[in-house]
């Protein structure tokens, strides 16, 4: 039980980060991951806020 309490904690927390299930869920990101990540995030952000603007436009 205990063993399964630990693998369901390691599952839960690599699902929570978006990483793959079987990676190491404590391993510390490098800071060009970081970067990388954070400038996806903002693009596809960024992306979404052009796609609505260009729909309100189009109902006018």
């Amino acid at each position: 039980m205990l063993i399964g309490v630990l693998v369901g904690l390691a599952l839960g927390v690599n699902i929570g980060r978006n990483k793959p299930l079987l990676s190491n869920p404590f391993a510390q990101e490098t800071f060009a991951d970081q970067v990388k990540r954070l400038g996806s995030e903002t693009l596809q952000q960024s992306g979404k806020a052009l796609e609505k603007t260009g729909q309100a436009l189009q109902g006018k």
